[in-house]
């Protein structure tokens, strides 16, 4: 979903921010006055993966205002939001979390997405793509699975997963890079440029390898926020919903929307461990056989 997107590439760029700010401040080579001290650096990797991941999580709402252009809606001005802010209304009352703030974007794809730092603090918005080519009953449906995303707290999840995977990143990519000048470029003082160059790439790759952690959870989320809709919008709706967007996107989306919207692409082979949600048609046969999904 876009909520997904939007929290990663916030979160990446808070790290890449603090990481040369802390550089730049001369604080890492505190770390290192004797050698690699590794205590010190799990606590350094920590305080940094952790406090990007959760500035990320608190700006998530402003950023997906401002990125996606939601109109809040404070009052509804017209029958459809007056729907809308009722259904929301219901389903999270059903599902015992505050009421979501509720909006809606001006996009022709059929979208919607949560996103808040907290379960009771949420906003859920939907496209205009979506009203205009869902029926009401598929809609409530989507509207279900973004309040059962709300009320299952996959935000704060995401942040404490995305937290731990930036920590042992930024924590292994410096041992790699000092272990590197140390050992193959045998420099006994300092950091000379092989450990800057190791880090830059070992944080590369293991981002890559840690981004495929975190795609999995969000695949595991999909199926839990299916099963969520399910309940409060009925399973019927729920896979009706589905196969209504299958039938919009019959072909694999581009791999820069692939993150964005309620349904990803399909791609095969490797390319499966970085999708953001499981294919439809595993969706739906969960559902329909009341599993509730497995990745």
């Amino acid at each position: 979903m876009k909520r997904i997107a939007l929290f990663l590439a916030t979160n990446l760029a808070i790290v890449l921010v603090l990481s040369v700010t802390v550089r730049l401040l001369g604080i890492e080579p505190y770390l290192n006055a004797q050698g690699l001290n590794l205590g010190s650096l799990l606590v350094f990797a920590a305080v940094m993966g952790f406090g990007g991941s959760f500035i990320s999580l608190a700006l998530s709402k402003w950023t997906a205002r401002k990125a996606m252009g939601v109109r809040v809606i404070n009052a509804p001005a017209n029958p459809t939001e007056a729907w809308l802010v009722h259904t929301v209304r219901g389903y999270a009352n059903e599902a015992g979390i505050g009421m979501p703030e509720v909006g809606i974007y001006d996009a022709p794809e059929v979208n919607a997405f949560a996103t808040g730092m907290s379960r009771n603090k949420a906003l859920i918005a939907v496209s205009t793509g979506l009203l205009q080519r869902m029926r009401r009953e598929e809609a409530e449906a989507v509207l279900g699975h973004e309040v059962a995303h709300a009320a299952n707290g996959d935000m704060v999840t995401l942040a404490l997963i995305q937290g731990v995977v930036n920590t042992f990143v930024m924590f292994l990519s410096r041992v790699i890079g000092h272990t590197v000048d140390r050992v193959i470029f045998r420099n006994e003082q300092g950091h000379g440029p092989a450990f800057f160059v190791t880090l830059i790439v070992s944080e590369l790759v293991l981002g890559v390898l840690a981004s495929v952690i975190v795609m999995w959870f969000s695949r595991r989320r999909e199926f839990r926020a299916d099963r969520g809709g399910a309940r409060l919008a009925g399973r019927h709706n729920m896979i009706a919903a589905l196969r209504r967007l299958a039938s919009l996107h019959p072909q694999p989306l581009p791999d820069k929307m692939a993150a964005f919207g309620i349904a990803g692409g399909t791609p095969a082979g490797w390319k499966r461990l970085f999708m953001t949600h499981p294919p439809l048609a595993e969706r739906i046969t969960a559902l329909e056989s009341g599993e509730g999904g497995q990745p």
